[in-house]
């Protein structure tokens, strides 16, 4: 399983490097340290190793955007925790990268596994904003799911930003600003 597991880790690395087209399985084998044949004795081909790192990021998103909006007292704290969590901005988004990979998203299982990601992401921002409006913290009348795809819509545009100024100043200032409309929204309640 570790020989496995380190195709999975290499081709999670040399995707948000490279891109699914310019991620060779010869890549992939001299990232991983395996030999020669050992990704085709774990997975039937580059897709399906590629599916596998994908699957392998949603997990660590998962975990840490359960752990960042589950720190901090208000709604709007949990919220602040996870957009200024520690990242490799000028890298960008792992998911949001495959998301304009035209290969990923030519392939319906890929494509499919992103997707999701971002429903799921969209949705865990609009949970939070829901306890936020059932505490009084946020007016009732906040759409929940509009703000759980602006958040999430800002965080992708922070990363876009960060990345074509060469300045992870950008990200905080995009961030900053999607906090503030939400400490907005927080004091019409």
């Amino acid at each position: 399983m570790e020989t496995k597991d380190n195709l999975i880790e290499a081709a999670r690395e040399l995707l948000w490097d490279r891109g699914y087209a310019a991620t060779s399985p010869r890549a992939i084998l001299d990232a991983s340290g395996a030999g020669q044949g050992s990704m085709y004795h774990h997975f039937r081909g580059k897709e399906e190793l590629a599916l596998a790192a994908v699957q392998r990021n949603g997990e660590v998103i998962r975990g840490q955007m359960s752990a960042d909006l589950a720190t901090g007292e208000t709604a709007l704290q949990r919220i602040e925790t996870y957009l200024r969590r520690e990242r490799q901005v000028l890298r960008g988004c792992r998911f949001g990268k495959l998301a304009q990979d035209p290969d990923v998203m030519d392939s319906a299982a890929l494509s499919d596994e992103v997707a999701q990601m971002f429903v799921w992401m969209r949705a865990q921002i609009a949970a939070v904003v829901d306890e936020g409006k059932a505490s009084g913290e946020f007016p009732a009348s906040l759409d929940s799911t509009s703000v759980g795809t602006a958040v999430v819509a800002a965080l992708q545009g922070a990363y876009v930003l960060a990345r074509a100024a060469g300045d992870p100043g950008a990200f905080d200032l995009a961030i900053d600003g999607v906090l503030e409309l939400l400490r907005w929204a927080s004091s019409r309640s």
